[in-house]
């Protein structure tokens, strides 16, 4: 069985995935005219808040929040180092490029999210791949097939594979017993989650920066403490992504495939460009046109790759311990570089990040989780509660006992979920790049951008009715979750 899923796994990551996603990419980055450069101060201008809201939804900046706390994972932490560790100092590069290409993926797929959104049977917004499938593409098939992927992947298998990650770390750092702390993070989950949409959006606002610049101090309190070996860092990274430092070894080609493999593994894994979950979120942003909020995401892409993971990755490759021969695994690497250059505390301090990156990854694999619930049920919400229940007692089962192989199903079905996902967007990239020169066209002249779907055709009885009018304030008392 192992076998046959490292063959599946070689199949879908290195003969189809990164082909697939490299070419989706270079075609929007020229379709765009390079967006990500143009328009890159918009990518901090559609964080500013509307001058009214709608109760209906999120404004950007708590989407993006919300959007950044499934990004943050321990994937920042120790899939760098995993990357590193495999595919060499070019991996980073690979990651960069990755990022970088995939804004427009960020931009289009979060756009069309907006577009077909829906309401639940309590009136918030609700939407994401599922729908842009099932409405947008008229394949109600594929969008059930996307959620059930969804679920299982991302809210059971993966949020168990971060809270196995919280346990083991905590009691390699602390001695806490994974029991003990199994048992508090699954009570502090429930009490997020059971607060619903309003606890959620809460909690994300303010421990996503706080975690976020803490991490970003650390990784510079350490490249300061080695700021003499930062030009030799960058120069490896660029010599082995083209494989400067394999050619003199005698290993060219295997060794800027494996780079380009880990690379961007590692930059789909940390940034979810293309992978569809982020788009569950941002359909909930209560904006006037689509793409103000696939803007904010394309900031989400360039803070998680080139701000955390490079940290990281930074951390690393100037300790020097990359290449020091060692039978330590790359959990440990990151520790004993942080070790090696601030004086002691490593397994503390990682330990002290991965508890809360993963735990607001769990958070909001839950959210993708109940999202897709909602679409397989029409937007029914009687059936959340079971999923809660069903989650809680996954993390326990994920803290307490070891699952190795789980590792393998969940990057099987990561790629499987972005090939579905990516077919739908190409479908739809047509609709989704005019809705984008919309926005474009209304700020040449001066307008705050409004998404009129009548200037659509191809929209006609394919969005909700009334699900682009505004809706008052005083029209609705209370726009929590429940």
């Amino acid at each position: 069985m192992a076998s046959l899923f490292n063959l599946l796994n070689e199949i879908l990551w290195e003969s189809i995935l990164i082909y697939f996603l490299l070419g989706y990419s270079i075609y929007l980055t020229i379709r765009t005219r390079f967006i990500q450069f143009r328009r890159w101060r918009e990518m901090f201008t559609s964080l500013k808040p509307q001058t009214d809201s709608d109760p209906r939804g999120l404004s950007a900046w708590q989407t993006l929040s919300v959007t950044l706390s499934g990004k943050i994972g321990v994937g920042n932490l120790f899939g760098v180092a995993m990357a590193l560790t495999a595919g060499g100092p070019g991996a980073i590069f690979w990651m960069w490029v990755i990022a970088l290409l995939g804004m427009p993926i960020a931009l289009i797929e979060t756009t069309l999210a907006q577009v077909f959104k829906t309401r639940d049977q309590q009136g918030r917004f609700r939407g994401g791949p599922a729908e842009y499938m099932s409405r947008g593409l008229g394949m109600r098939w594929m969008g059930v097939l996307f959620a059930l992927l969804m679920i299982f992947s991302v809210g059971l298998i993966f949020n168990t594979l971060q809270a196995h990650a919280i346990t083991a770390t905590l009691n390699a750092a602390f001695q806490i017993p994974p029991l003990y702390s199994s048992l508090g993070l699954v009570i502090i989950f429930g009490l997020v989650i059971f607060g619903g949409l309003r606890a959620i959006v809460s909690m994300s606002v303010w421990l996503v920066p706080i975690m976020s610049l803490a991490y970003l101090a650390l990784g510079s309190w350490v490249m300061i403490a080695n700021l003499q070996q930062l030009p030799a860092v960058f120069l490896l990274i660029f010599k082995s992504a083209f494989g400067l430092q394999e050619f003199v070894a005698g290993a060219f080609g295997y060794g800027v495939t494996l780079a380009m493999t880990q690379g961007i593994q590692q930059g789909l894994f940390a940034n979810e460009a293309g992978v569809g979950s982020a788009p569950n979120v941002a359909a909930l942003a209560a904006v006037r046109h689509p793409t103000k909020i696939g803007f904010s995401q394309m900031l989400g892409v360039f803070v998680d790759t080139f701000v955390l993971c490079s940290a990281t990755a930074m951390i690393i490759l100037s300790s020097g311990l990359l290449n020091a021969p060692s039978d330590h695994n790359s959990a440990d690497l990151l520790q004993r570089a942080i070790t090696l250059s601030i004086g002691g505390g490593g397994p503390q301090w990682v330990a002290l990040f991965v508890l809360a990156f993963a735990f607001t990854t769990i958070i909001a694999g839950y959210l993708y989780a109940e999202n897709n619930l909602l679409f397989l049920q029409h937007g029914r919400t009687g059936s959340v509660y079971l999923l809660r229940l069903a989650m809680m007692l996954m993390l326990l089962v994920g803290c307490l006992t070891q699952m190795t192989w789980l590792w393998q199903t969940a990057s099987i079905f990561l790629a499987v979920m972005t090939i579905i996902n990516l077919t739908a967007l190409l479908l739809l990239s047509g609709l989704a790049l005019k809705v984008v020169k919309d926005y474009e066209r209304q700020l040449l002249i001066g307008k705050e951008p409004v998404f009129n779907p009548q200037s659509f055709p191809e929209l006609k009885d394919h969005c909700q009715p009334g699900i682009w009018q505004p809706e008052k304030p005083a029209s609705r008392a209370d726009s929590s979750a429940q």
